[in-house]
């Protein structure tokens, strides 16, 4: 036999020994670059497929569909509008690992605890940049980041449980926090009441209550099509609820929450609204001495009185009584600045304030409606708006409706003005540093509760409330 003979049986019989390329696979594996896209089936004569080049550093990163995403965690999720970023970056942050989402559940970026990302924004889309040049593609917002186990996402300097979906805005990016019900609640209660002590609990569970209950309306509210924005329920702020994230959580509040999970204000089978503010001043409003509303039953008004004594269970309140005053000139300014907020005001402006006459009061004693006179004419206020108004020179709002006024005059031009009132906020519904009163008296949660808000019962969310 020649030697080239020889050569072809030689590799005739490699060839039978070895398996057809393909052959071992029981089923078509998935390309994980295509979002599990299968590979063609191939052929007994297919040659083998080559894997991938590795991207480059400075390429769009293919998006990763890897072992399901971390769960936000049990119950309810509430999307809390955390904040407004205007830049032109924002930094994706966590205290560990975390994850970066698409909206078809890609993981775009999984990155390590002290990496250094960053969003940029085209339009209604977003992508993700690491220090050092490598970034996603563009993709359609908003994008979730989850943090892994153990870890907690941050934004604005704080951390938080659930994830955080970022959207981009006219000007930067909108943070929304979408987190339990419940953990929310750990991050709300003990910086709206405070931090408190053991004796002071059944007020921190009655928080709670009436914290979880206006939240549940406001979901309820939005999976009925009412929600203020298509992002979020609530914001973090006390144009709802402060808020301030896993930071912000204490034993005491916690432990109220969790005694307290699930339960919510109640007329009958149906949730109702739980208001609160820090001091009613001695008697609570009704809903409709305050809002523009027809009222609820069961926001109705309430003496504070301590029975058989002079005293107020919220007397021991910061700002159960008060004094602010202006001079002439300050109170020209701050009328000048925001009176047009609340009543029709000229081109040219209200001019001199001249008096401030308290013209109606409201059952419960606040002023219903304030006349601002000037120089150029009169102008009406409603009770409640004109805490607006009525700012100091540094711009805080009148601490409260409940209020009575005295000018002092030189040569007939108003050149003081003083307010003395009482209480701090709107004054419908729970009064905290009443209930706080109540509970060192040795009331429990459930009494705090009926007093503030009559008529109304503890219970369980009704099953099918948050159902879309």
């Amino acid at each position: 036999m020649t030697p080239s003979a020889r050569r072809r049986v030689v590799l005739a019989a490699l060839a039978a020994s070895l398996p057809v390329a393909g052959s071992c696979f029981s089923r078509p594996i998935r390309d994980e670059g295509q979002h599990g896209t299968p590979f063609p089936v191939q052929g007994p004569t297919a040659a083998p497929r080559l894997p991938e080049p590795e991207p480059d550093p400075v390429e769009p990163i293919p998006r990763d569909p890897a072992p399901p995403t971390p769960g936000i965690g049990i119950g309810p999720v509430v999307r809390v509008g955390l904040r407004v970023s205007r830049a032109d970056t924002a930094a994706l942050a966590a205290t560990g690992a975390w994850r970066l989402i698409d909206q078809r559940g890609g993981v775009l970026v999984r990155a390590r605890a002290g990496e250094r990302w960053f969003l940029e924004r085209r339009g209604g889309q977003l992508r993700a940049v690491r220090e050092g040049g490598i970034r996603t593609g563009w993709q359609v917002a908003p994008l979730m980041q989850y943090p892994e186990e153990g870890s907690f996402v941050r934004t604005g300097g704080r951390s938080y449980r659930g994830a955080l979906a970022w959207v981009p805005t006219d000007t930067g990016y909108l943070a929304v926090n979408h987190v339990p019900l419940e953990d929310y609640l750990r991050g709300v209660v003990p910086l709206e009441i405070g931090e408190r002590s053991p004796g002071e609990r059944a007020a921190v569970e009655a928080q709670a209550i009436a914290a979880r209950s206006y939240t549940v309306m406001r979901l309820i509210a939005a999976r009925g099509g009412s929600s203020r924005s298509p992002h979020f329920e609530v914001v973090a702020s006390v144009a709802d609820q402060v808020y301030g994230g896993q930071e912000a959580e204490r034993p005491l509040a916690d432990a109220a929450v969790t005694a307290t999970a699930g339960l919510v204000l109640r007329i009958g089978t149906r949730v109702v609204n739980a208001p609160f503010y820090s001091t009613c001043g001695g008697q609570t409003a009704a809903a409709e001495e305050v809002w523009r509303t027809g009222g609820e039953p069961h926001l109705r008004r309430v003496s504070d009185r301590i029975p058989g004594t002079d005293r107020h269970y919220c007397d021991i309140a910061p700002r159960f009584a008060w004094t602010r005053s202006w001079t002439g000139s300050e109170l020209d300014a701050v009328v000048r600045r925001y009176l047009a907020s609340v009543a029709a005001v000229g081109s040219g402006g209200p001019g001199r304030v001249t008096d401030l006459v308290v013209e109606e009061r409201t059952p419960s004693g606040r002023v219903g409606t304030l006349i601002v006179r000037t120089d150029r004419g009169s102008y009406t206020v409603r009770g409640n708006d004109a805490r607006s108004v009525l700012r100091s020179p540094g711009g805080e709002p009148l601490n409260s409706s409940y209020f009575s006024v005295t000018t002092e005059r030189d040569d007939g031009r108003l050149v003081r003005a003083v307010i003395r009132g009482n209480g701090y906020g709107h004054g419908v519904g729970m009064c905290q540093w009443g209930a706080i009163g109540r509970a060192r008296a040795g009331q429990d949660v459930r009494t705090i509760l009926r007093t503030y808000y009559p008529g109304t019962t503890v219970g369980p969310v009704p099953p099918g409330s948050l159902t879309p």
